[in-house]
C-alpha cells in the first residue's frame, strides 16, 4: 500500500495562529450551526482550566486540515470548533474596546487589544499594508465575520441568513460570560489579556494535513472521530461544487443547487450520506472499494455537465434508498415490507445496490416481479449470511454485478436477476447441515430476535397460526435453561455450554408461563409446554419424556427439514 501523504502533530491554539498561517474554510462547506448547548460544553471547559484543581490542558480533538505550502490551510474538519475560538476572542476583543471607551487604563488596554488582535484574528500586511484575517469563512458566511465580527462593528439584527444569525448569537452570547467574568475596572483589561494568553497555550488539537482531498477522504476512513462521516460528506460537496462553478456560474443556480444537495442530506442525515454514495455508485458502476470510492468519482466526474448528471441522480435515489432503509415506508406493498423488515432484522446490506438499481429498473413496470426479487433476497439472506454465514465479500461482488447489468441494460427482466441469484443460495444439502448444527446466542439482543423470528415461521408453517414475534405477550424459552440448576447435572456441564442457545434447544411460550417456569426442570417444564397455544411448543412435551443432548439434536434436525420449505427459492429449469 502506498504511504498516506500526510502528517499528524500536536498543536496549541497559539501554535496553530502563529507565524502568518493562514486559514479558510471551504467555500462550499456547511455553515456555521453550533448553539447553546455547544457554546456552552466549550465555555465550561475553559472555565474548568481555570479552577485551582483544573486540568493543564484541554483536548480539542481532531483538525483536518489541507495545504500545499504549510502557510495556507483549508479546514477539512475542524472549523466549528475554530470559528467559536475566534469569535470567544473577539468578544474578549470587544470588551477591552468597551473599557477603552470607559477609559479605563485606556491607553494600555489599546495596546493589549491591538497585540491579542495581530496574534489571533488578523494582522497588517507589512507589504500591501492591507488587514489580513487569519480565518475566512465560507461564502455565506465570510462577509459578516470580516465586515461585523473582525472590525468589531455594529451588528444588524436584520438581513441576515440563518447561520449569519447563528455567529451574532455567538458573539452576544460569548460577550455576556467574558464581561461578568471579567468585569469593568481598572485591572480588567489586564486580566483579560492573561486569561487569553493562557487559554491559547492550554488548547491543543491533533493536526492531521493533507496535501488534497484525496488523502483527507483516506484519512476519513481511518478516522472514528465524532462528525468524521459529516466531514466526508463535506469534502464531496466542495469538489462538486467547486467542478460546477468553476465557470461562469450564476448565484442563483449555484443556490438551486445548495437546496438540492440539502434535500438529499436532510433525507438521509449526514451521518449515512457516504454509505449511500457508496451504495447508489455500485448501483451503476463496478463495484469499488469504501477507501476507492472518493478517488474514483474524482476521476470520473471531471466535468461540469457530469458533476450536474450526478446530483440529479443522487436526488432521484435518496429518496429510494431512505425507503430501502425504512420498511414502514408508505410506498412499500405489504410484503415488501415484509422482506425489507427481514434484512434489517439480519443486518445484511450488501443488497442495497442491487435493490436499488432494480427499483430503477423494474418497479413502475414490473412490480409483481421485483416484489419476488425482493423477497427472494431475503430468502438468501436468511440462508447464505444467517444461517450458514457465509463470506460476505463473495456475495457483495455477485449483487453488484447484478446491480451493474441491470443498470446497464443487459438484465431486461426480473427473471434474469433471480435467475443470477442462485450463485449465492446455499442449495438444501449446505443450508440443512448448517441450520441442524446452528447456534445463536440469545445474549445477543439481535439474536434473540431472530431465533424467535425462526421459531414464529415455523410455527406459522406447521399451525397456519401468525403470531407477532415482537410480542411482549411471546417470550423465547430455553428447555435447557440459560442458567440449570442441579436438576439438570445429569447433562455434563461442559456440554451445557453448547446445547443451551441450539436452535432445538429453544421454543416461544407465552410470556405469563415462562415467567413461573425459570430455571425448573424438565417434566415441570413439559406440563406448562402441554397447555401452551404454540403448536411446536406443545409438540415437545408430546413427543419427548426427557430432555438431553439427543432430544436437542433431533428436534433441531426435524426444525431443519421445515425451515429448507420455508425458506426455499425455485429456480426452476
Amino acid at each position: 500500500m502506498a504511504t498516506m501523504n500526510f502528517n499528524t502533530t500536536n498543536a496549541t491554539f497559539r501554535q496553530l495562529l502563529g507565524n502568518g498561517l493562514s486559514y479558510r474554510v471551504p467555500p462550499f462547506q456547511r455553515d456555521y450551526s453550533w448553539a447553546e448547548d455547544e457554546w456552552d460544553d466549550l465555555w465550561q471547559d475553559i472555565l474548568g482550566l481555570f479552577e485551582s484543581d483544573g486540568e493543564p490542558a484541554h483536548y480539542m480533538g481532531y483538525l483536518v486540515l489541507q495545504s500545499s505550502d504549510n502557510k495556507r490551510f483549508d479546514i477539512i474538519d475542524g472549523q466549528q470548533r475554530l470559528t467559536t475560538l475566534s469569535v470567544m476572542i473577539l468578544t474578549c476583543l470587544g470588551h477591552m474596546q468597551d473599557l477603552i471607551r470607559s477609559n479605563l487604563d485606556a491607553e494600555n488596554n489599546a495596546r493589549r487589544k491591538e497585540q491579542l488582535q495581530n496574534s489571533y484574528i488578523g494582522y497588517l500586511d507589512p507589504v500591501s499594508l492591507v488587514p489580513r484575517s487569519k480565518l475566512e469563512l465560507n461564502r455565506h458566511n465570510n462577509r459578516f465575520y470580516q465586515t461585523y465580527l473582525v472590525p468589531l462593528e455594529k451588528i444588524p439584527q436584520r438581513g441576515l441568513n440563518a447561520s449569519e444569525h447563528q455567529l451574532r448569537k455567538a458573539f452576544n452570547w460569548f460577550k455576556d460570560k467574558v464581561r461578568s467574568r471579567a468585569g469593568m475596572t481598572v485591572n480588567s483589561g489586564k486580566e483579560l489579556a492573561a486569561f487569553i494568553e493562557s487559554l491559547v497555550d492550554r488548547l491543543f488539537f491533533t493536526v492531521i494535513t493533507v496535501t488534497d482531498e484525496l488523502n483527507a477522504f483516506k484519512v476519513f476512513e481511518t478516522l472514528n472521530a465524532r462528525g468524521v462521516r459529516l466531514s466526508a460528506t463535506d469534502l464531496l460537496k466542495n469538489y462538486l461544487f467547486s467542478v460546477i462553478s468553476s465557470q461562469d456560474t450564476h448565484e442563483t443556480e449555484l443556490k438551486a443547487l445548495e437546496e438540492r444537495w440539502e434535500r438529499i442530506v436532510g433525507l438521509l442525515g449526514s451521518e449515512s450520506f457516504p454509505e449511500f454514495l457508496r451504495i447508489f455508485w455500485n448501483s451503476r458502476n463496478r463495484l469499488v472499494r469504501k477507501s476507492d470510492l472518493f478517488k474514483t468519482i474524482r476521476t470520473r466526474i471531471a466535468t461540469r455537465d457530469s458533476a450536474f448528471e450526478l446530483l440529479r441522480d443522487l436526488d432521484h435515489s435518496a429518496a429510494v434508498y431512505a425507503a430501502l432503509r425504512d420498511p414502514q415506508d408508505p410506498s412499500w406493498k405489504s410484503d415488501e415490507k415484509v422482506a425489507l423488515a427481514q434484512l434489517i432484522l439480519f443486518n445484511v446490506r450488501q443488497p442495497l445496490a442491487m435493490l436499488l438499481s432494480c427499483h430503477t429498473r423494474f418497479h413502475e413496470t414490473d412490480r409483481a416481479d421485483f416484489t419476488r426479487i425482493m423477497k427472494a433476497v431475503a430468502i438468501v439472506s436468511f440462508r447464505y449470511n444467517v444461517i450458514c454465514n457465509l463470506q460476505t465479500h463473495e456475495q457483495e461482488r455477485l449483487y453488484n454485478d447484478i446491480a451493474w447489468r441491470v443498470s446497464s441494460g443487459s438484465y431486461t427482466r426480473p427473471s434474469e436477476v433471480i435467475s443470477a441469484l442462485r450463485d449465492v443460495y446455499p442449495d438444501d444439502t449446505r443450508f440443512k447441515a448448517a441450520f441442524a448444527e446452528k447456534e445463536l446466542r440469545t445474549t445477543n439482543s439481535r439474536n434473540k430476535k431472530v431465533v424467535r423470528y425462526i421459531l414464529f415461521e415455523i410455527e406459522k408453517q406447521r399451525s397456519g397460526q401468525d403470531f407477532d414475534f415482537e410480542s411482549a405477550t411471546y417470550n423465547l424459552e430455553h428447555i435447557l435453561p440459560e442458567h440449570p440448576s442441579e436438576d439438570w447435572s445429569y447433562i455434563e456441564e461442559s456440554k451445557q455450554d453448547r446445547l443451551i442457545y441450539r436452535i432445538g434447544n429453544m421454543t416461544p411460550l407465552e410470556t405469563s408461563r415462562n415467567r413461573d417456569l425459570g430455571n425448573a426442570d424438565y417434566s415441570t417444564k413439559r406440563q406448562v409446554f402441554q397447555q401452551s397455544t404454540f403448536q411446536i411448543t406443545r409438540a415437545v412435551s408430546e413427543h419427548y419424556e426427557t430432555w438431553d443432548e439427543t432430544k436437542i439434536e433431533a428436534r433441531q434436525k426435524q426444525l431443519t427439514n421445515i425451515a429448507a420449505g420455508i425458506w426455499k427459492i425455485e429456480f426452476g429449469g
